[in-house]
């Protein structure tokens, strides 16, 4: 792959973020649900705390003092903007829980021109980005009373991505993330259907869905949702967080501690899917762990293997999973890392077409604008063609991209 200075290849980065502009469901909502469905306001915040993995702020009333940011209001929730949300272009010790407005967030993070001209400066060509307001696989619809206006927020939020967020403005670059309705797998599979139909390769998917009280991948209540995925190409994309239970160890533990851990979902999800038996019910089907990196996967697979071939006759996968899980991995797992120096060390044991390249923008673990470098320090030992496949090869081979490396638009239908 030529690049524009014939080394380190242009990045396809499969974990970035969009902040929704105020705008997405408003103009998308039929009239009765304006006032019910997701909408910005400008208000203090009163309070506000992280611990233990749980985020929870309160907002203030109009004519409070306090900090002044803009709220997502539906139905009940209150649900402000975060300088946590977009937080690229601060120093790291200017980074804090604190509440702002969109004219206090970098451009980039909720519009389209300005998000490719932060990319040119990251060595970025093209990026799935995962949503903000609807949460990391929208669990927020999931957990609305109202589940006619949610199902309408899911479909409104994946025409935005679609028609908007990835339209023309976009020239590629952006490669569309469906949502799906987690509450029914029914709906969810037409979702799919309805979204693979105009060439959307990938949909959002919860790494421990028990954790928002829907079944485990162990029972047979997904298999509608699995099906079409499998049949039409669809990436299943789990993100951390997407259980919305960040691993942490006591209710008052720092967020450092969840930081540091925060691979530990993707590593239980991912023996959850080795040991459940999909993957042989749905031989095409593929899964990939967002912002999980990839160091911890070696061992995993080991410890998984061993249980395989020595316990599988008590352990209840005796009927259901035939092979050993780290083949089962080699042919639909796909981790991803943007700073994993470890992980490429030891890249054997993972398998050079299972790993992906991110870069998180505008999150605070975000390697912009400096994704490149970073890449470049930590693959200097691996050859040439080994980088272009993490940077960018197998992204476009599961992602169907063109040889290009963009999205081909709507009605690109595998």
């Amino acid at each position: 792959m030529d690049t524009q200075d014939g080394t380190f290849p242009l990045i396809i980065s499969v974990d970035d973020h969009t902040v929704e502009p105020p705008d997405v469901w408003q103009s998308r909502l039929p009239k009765k649900y304006l006032d019910t469905g997701p909408r910005i306001v400008r208000a203090p915040l009163r309070e506000m705390s992280f611990l233990g993995g749980r985020f929870k702020p309160v907002m203030g009333k109009p004519g409070e003092d306090g900090p002044i940011g803009d709220w997502w209001i539906y139905e009940d929730l209150h649900r402000p903007l975060t300088r946590l949300d977009t937080a690229v272009g601060y120093s790291r010790d200017e980074i804090r829980l604190e509440v702002i407005t969109y004219e206090q967030m970098r451009a980039g993070s909720y519009d389209v021109p300005q998000r490719l001209a932060d990319m040119d400066v990251n060595h970025v060509q093209s990026a799935l980005c995962f949503p903000t307001f609807p949460r990391f696989c929208g669990q927020t619809f999931t957990e609305a009373k109202d589940r006619e206006l949610a199902l309408l927020c899911v479909r409104a939020y994946n025409d935005w991505m679609v028609e908007e967020w990835c339209g023309p403005l976009a020239q590629g670059r952006q490669i569309p993330l469906a949502l799906i309705p987690l509450w029914d797998a029914r709906l969810a599979a037409a979702e799919v259907r309805r979204n693979a139909a105009r060439g959307v390769r990938a949909v959002a998917f919860s790494e421990i869905p028990p954790h928002l009280g829907l079944p485990s991948v162990h029972t047979d209540d997904w298999d509608p949702f699995l099906a079409a995925c499998d049949e039409t190409g669809t990436v299943v994309a789990m993100h951390i967080g997407s259980s919305s239970r960040m691993p942490s160890t006591s209710a008052d533990a720092p967020p450092a501690v969840g930081s540091t851990i925060t691979f530990a979902n993707c590593c239980f999800s991912m023996v959850d899917w080795l040991m459940s038996g999909k993957f042989e019910r749905f031989p095409d089907l593929k899964v990939m762990y967002a912002e999980g990196q990839i160091g911890w996967i070696p061992y995993i697979l080991e410890r998984a293997d061993v249980v395989w071939e020595e316990n599988r006759a008590w352990g209840g996968v005796a009927d259901k999973v035939t092979r050993p899980p780290s083949e089962l991995f080699a042919e639909h797992v796909y981790g991803c890392f943007f700073d994993d120096a470890f992980g490429l060390k030891n890249l054997d044991a993972i398998g050079l077409g299972n790993v992906l390249y991110e870069t998180d923008y505008p999150h605070s673990d975000s390697t912009w604008p400096k994704s490149r470098e970073v890449g470049e320090a930590q693959m200097g030992h691996l050859a040439p063609d080994a980088v272009e496949r993490i940077v960018r090869g197998n992204a476009i081979d599961l992602l169907g991209l063109t040889a290009d490396g963009l999205w081909a638009g709507p009605g690109t239908a595998s």
